[in-house]
């Protein structure tokens, strides 16, 4: 892979520069290493409500970027204390949401500097059970992105502050809160490792040489950040009016279904969450609508479709269940 270091601390831009290059990526490119940092700000997955994730009252008196990326997970503070990465490559035939293929690199970069750290769970890398990196990836056309946040020197009172998280998810890790289940890096590497000395061992195990960015995609990233990054109607977008609403934590993620009811049909669905998918969510989103609301119609719905595409490592008849009980 050839790699790229940013210079810009703009998470809007940032993320535009990310899927542009994702997207216009050509077939026999060898791919893009990534190694990038926003200042302060809130980046939400691609699935989640973001009203209900983030500490408005914090992030108005904060003056705090909140950004939507196109990959799922969940919601994560971001300051200059993380220390970003992203793989974009072609997939080769890759159809499934496959983590362990970029974990693995990153995990032998942090032994580098003295971090003994372990793969967990569905995207996380840990040190003694308590995290130092959590990742995202997509599939689409071919492509791959997979990107993560190193958490070097984080800032974690400001981070426990501007995140609402899920106290499910906090229950589900066996501990009481959010600062004692994460740790930085800083904590735990050799003496004398800083973020450069980091960033030269994952440069050295994660690619091959550097790049030249093309001003045509420096452009078009401008662009695209104006046009989606900035805008409210990404970050946030409208939550339909719903009448029933039910949420479940799975192994895989958490679901949270919503759903508008008139005249015993359902008129509108959202589907939020801190899931991954290979599929788009809107797609399942619109099988509901004008559905009689009741078992049968939606089980019929659901029949033939194949829910693993929604929702990357689920059981499909214990997800359908969740969505037809």
């Amino acid at each position: 892979m050839d790699f790229l270091t940013l210079s810009s601390l703009d998470p809007a831009f940032n993320l535009a520069l990310e899927e542009q290059l994702f997207l216009s990526l050509p077939l026999e490119h060898p791919g893009y290493f990534l190694l990038w940092q926003n200042g302060p700000s809130i980046i939400v997955g691609r699935h989640q409500c973001t009203a209900e994730e983030i500490n408005a009252d914090f992030v108005r008196r904060e003056n705090l970027p909140v950004v939507r990326r196109i990959t799922g997970g969940g919601a994560v503070y971001h300051d200059t204390g993380n220390l970003n990465f992203s793989f974009i490559e072609n997939a080769h035939g890759l159809e499934k949401v496959d983590f362990r293929r970029y974990l693995e690199p990153v995990r032998e970069s942090l032994r580098d500097v003295g971090v003994r750290a372990e793969i967990s769970g569905r995207n996380d890398l840990e040190v003694d059970g308590r995290k130092v990196s959590g990742s995202g990836q997509r599939i689409h056309r071919g492509k791959v992105l997979h990107h993560g946040t190193l958490l070097v020197n984080v800032d974690f009172e400001r981070l426990s502050e501007a995140l609402n998280v899920d106290p499910e998810k906090i229950r589900s890790k066996g501990v009481a809160s959010v600062r004692a289940r994460v740790r930085n890096l800083s904590e735990c590497w050799t003496p004398g490792t800083d973020m450069g000395s980091l960033k030269c061992c994952l440069l050295r195990h994660c690619a091959d040489g550097a790049a030249r960015l093309d001003m045509r995609d420096y452009a078009a990233a401008q662009a695209l950040a104006e046009s989606k990054y900035r805008q409210w109607s990404w970050n946030y977008g409208a939550s339909p009016a719903f009448t029933e609403e039910k949420r479940r934590r799975f192994p895989w993620g958490s679901v949270n279904l919503r759903l508008g009811v008139r005249n015993g049909h359902i008129a509108d669905c959202r589907i939020y969450g801190d899931f991954f998918a290979n599929a788009e969510i809107g797609e399942l989103e619109n099988m509901f609508a004008g559905l009689r609301y009741d078992s049968e119609s939606l089980a019929k719905a659901l029949e033939d479709v194949p829910l693993e595409m929604y929702f990357s490592g689920c059981d499909p008849e214990e997800t359908r269940c969740f969505f037809v009980e």
